[in-house]
């Protein structure tokens, strides 16, 4: 994978595939593996280029200075596309990187064409309740740690439905799921990094975030999925009211990582997206 310096730290991402660029945004405590089932199909006609967001589950720890709050994270994402000279971005978010992705789009839109959220944090479910128990992590000492490294070496605890037991419907290979963990519970300086983000999660953001996408009148697709029991459908609702330009599908069979559940859907539903609007934006061109 390559790496590249911007002003937070070193970020290291994967790039395949060529045509339209599809810039995905994973969620806490995950990083750009979560992607891996759906770009061997997507890049077949675009461009998927995934960084590996400081969130807990990256190799490179940033910057000890580097903002990395939510709406840090948000620039450093912004920072990245434009490191990049990337333009009409298609930017996909899942679970928190969809939070992220809401405010990139709000704040940072310039490079952005298109914006396609998977079920993801919106309005008052920032974290959701079950995973409020992570907003503890950063102020009691030690806390993090002993998670961390026992959730490493015992997979009972990898399972519970507190971790990542409940986030895909047809489960997560375990040695994805251990490398998720293994940056946490064996760098300090990776566990400071993810303190940072947890400590600015909060549903006054992500309310207030809602209020500004209202001007935000680019396409945009909400892959939202039913079963879920973290994000219910009504926040892809309450979303497609307040896009301007926004439509919904919903995907059946899936928890909140649909990419791990139906990727081949996820993949062909944004391949659809991404050339029904070039095709738009031609016409619009010429007319």
């Amino acid at each position: 994978m390559p790496t590249i310096e911007l002003p937070q730290g070193t970020l290291r991402y994967d790039d395949v595939g060529t045509g339209p660029a599809v810039v995905f945004i994973h969620g806490l405590l995950v990083n750009g593996k979560l992607w891996r089932k759906v770009t061997p199909e997507l890049s077949r006609s675009a461009r998927c280029i995934v960084p590996d967001l400081p969130l807990g589950s990256h190799e490179f720890p940033m910057n000890p200075d580097a903002d990395l709050s939510v709406e840090g994270v948000a620039q450093l994402v912004a920072d990245f596309l434009e490191a990049l000279d990337l333009r009409d971005v298609t930017l996909v978010g899942n679970d928190s990187g969809g939070a992220i992705s809401q405010v990139v789009a709000a704040r940072h839109a310039e490079r952005v064409g298109r914006l396609v959220l998977t079920t993801c944090d919106a309005y008052e479910v920032f974290p959701p309740p079950l995973f409020g128990y992570l907003r503890l992590l950063p102020v009691v000492p030690g806390l993090m740690t002993l998670l961390a490294k026992s959730m490493l070496h015992v997979k009972a605890l990898r399972d519970l439905p507190l971790a990542y037991g409940w986030l895909a419907k047809s489960g997560i290979p375990d040695d994805i799921v251990k490398s998720y963990v293994k940056p946490c519970a064996t760098d300090p300086r990776i566990r400071r990094d993810v303190k940072k983000f947890v400590r600015s999660t909060s549903p006054e953001l992500t309310l207030q975030v809602a209020k500004e996408l209202r001007s935000f009148d680019r396409p945009a697709l909400l892959l939202w999925t039913p079963e879920d029991r973290f994000f219910p459908i009504s926040l892809a609702e309450r979303l497609c009211e307040d896009l301007p330009n926004a439509r919904l599908v919903q995907i059946e069979d899936s928890y909140v990582f649909v990419a791990e559940d139906q990727p081949e859907h996820v993949a062909r539903e944004i391949a659809r997206f991404v050339a029904m609007e070039a095709r738009a934006g031609v016409r619009a061109t010429t007319n």
